[in-house]
């Protein structure tokens, strides 16, 4: 017996299941999602994501109605927050891609970006809470804010799939798991109309009037990330799901949809390196190894090799984990010593630090093949840095920099000199893949034609285009989000 339904939606994550939510609340009656992994490995890589949200607004108390009990649980909260607008958000967008990011997409997420926070919350019954451990640093009797970073989904990740899945079934959204899509169909006048899917019973086909795609990139396929990235990013862990293969990309290319967007880049993150191929699902977000701005970062060679300082972490995140493994056994040491352990975030706490009372003693611990290079390296570092400078302010850029180094460090440059020291191990965790399909402002997938591919869809990390070389934390849950209430709406009224 043949399944009709109005739309169906691939894919079960974050944009997904906005785009099926989206899809039921604009009139659609039947709603298919159709996840390829079991249901214990749902929900692709909304799972292993801190939750955090990025979006604009022009007054601090406007994120009030999403976080109602914060003045009761943080004194002075909204002290530390400041206004985050459309052109600071879209600012940092064109900063961090350098001018290349998708002018018309760009401005689509950004424009959109806080009604599609109030939406998830509302609609999709996605509880928040302030992103205290994530995006918060402790000035006197108050936490200072990273500028549009406040609000995660309560419970991270794994909170934020839940809700979408809760709410998803509760509006009568059909999810089938273990259902992988293999082939899109098209009807006599090029319009989408079905997917062929296989499961534990064989090949099933199913049809409908359009069709969305947010089943992710090609990160967890290694032949994909070696012929598109590269072969160091071939050989990198991965962190989030193992199920992003790239089969989206691949069935929307196989009926001409056009490839966009940076098909060399990556979103990867700064891990830790004690884990295996894929971070393990119970940790979800808490792999990661972010304060490395308050540290000296070397490699095996002992040397440093990006400006740690360059900025803050949540900008920069991105593209040092890539970084990262362009060097010698992708692997990399952070160093600190005890005037800045204390801003460590928490998720260092899921691995056990090397530690020492001298530099060499630490040193003698490492995996670094030139030893005497590493103290070298150390011992100019500081020298060129500052003892204890009163513009040192870990909450903003300080402009506390060194002096004469060929690599500076622009920004939180102090001395280490304050025993015991303490290092870290770290390595690139590859998250999503920037290439993706071209799409237009209304999520329809555009040909390699120039024309729109009708009833055919498209959220999520498949949208090509709107990061080049490193990305803006949180801006990733939001686009996905956003784009995947534009598919949806536009699946069920086009």
């Amino acid at each position: 017996m043949q399944e009709e339904f109005d739309v169906i939606v691939v894919g079960a994550g974050n944009a997904a299941l906005a785009a099926s939510v989206s899809a039921k609340e604009n009139g659609a009656n039947r709603v298919l999602v159709l996840e390829k992994a079991p249901r214990e490995m749902r929900g692709g890589n909304t799972h292993w994501s801190g939750g955090v949200l990025r979006f604009a607004f022009d007054d601090p108390r406007e994120i009030g109605p999403l976080v109602p009990d914060a003045e009761e649980q943080f004194e002075n909260f909204y002290d530390g927050i400041q206004p985050y607008t459309r052109g600071d958000y879209h600012g940092d967008l064109m900063r961090v891609t350098s001018g290349r990011t998708d002018p018309v997409l760009s401005r689509v997420l950004v424009d959109n970006s806080k009604d599609t926070v109030f939406w998830m919350n509302q609609t999709g019954r996605i509880k928040m809470e302030p992103a205290i451990t994530l995006s918060a640093v402790r000035k006197g009797n108050t936490m200072v804010w990273a500028r549009g970073l406040v609000v995660r989904a309560a419970h991270e990740g794994v909170g934020l799939s839940r809700s979408w899945f809760q709410t998803a079934e509760s509006m009568g959204v059909d999810i089938r798991y273990g259902s992988a899509a293999v082939e899109l169909l098209q009807d006599s006048s090029g319009r989408a109309s079905g997917v062929k899917v296989r499961d534990d019973d064989g090949f099933k086909t199913y049809h409908a009037k359009s069709i969305v795609l947010g089943c992710g990139g090609f990160e967890a396929n290694v032949q994909m990330r070696t012929q598109h990235i590269g072969p160091l990013v071939g050989a990198a862990k991965v962190r989030g799901t193992p199920h992003n293969q790239g089969d989206g990309l691949r069935m929307a290319m196989a009926i001409g949809a056009m490839p966009w967007g940076q098909w060399s880049g990556c979103h990867a993150t700064p891990i830790s390196a004690d884990w295996g191929d894929f971070a393990p699902r119970e940790l979800t977000d808490r792999s990661n190894r972010l304060s490395y701005v308050y540290s000296v970062m070397l490699n095996r060679k002992g040397l440093r090799f990006v400006d740690e300082g360059e900025d803050g972490a949540l900008f920069t995140y991105a593209k040092f984990g890539r970084a990262i493994l362009a060097e010698p056994g992708a692997k990399a040491w952070q160093i600190f010593d005890q005037k800045v352990i204390h801003l460590l975030e928490p998720r260092y706490q899921t691995s056990t630090p090397i530690t020492a009372d001298t530099i060499e003693g630490l040193l003698d611990q490492l995996d670094i093949d030139d030893k005497s290079q590493a103290l070298r390296t150390i011992t100019e570092y500081n020298a060129a840095a500052n003892v204890a400078d009163e513009r040192y302010d870990p909450t903003k850029k300080d402009g506390v920099a060194t002096n004469g180094l060929a690599l500076p460090k622009t920004n939180w440059a102090v001395k280490l000199d304050k025993p015991p020291y303490v290092a870290y191990s770290a390595t690139g965790g590859i998250t999503f893949t920037f290439g993706g399909l071209k799409v237009n402002e209304n999520a329809q997938i555009v040909g390699t034609d120039w024309r729109v591919i009708k009833g055919l869809f498209c959220c999520g990390e498949m949208v090509g285009g709107l990061f080049y070389d490193n990305y803006p934390a949180g801006t990733g849950l939001v686009s996905g989000a956003t784009f995947g209430r534009i598919a949806g709406r536009n699946a069920a009224t086009m």
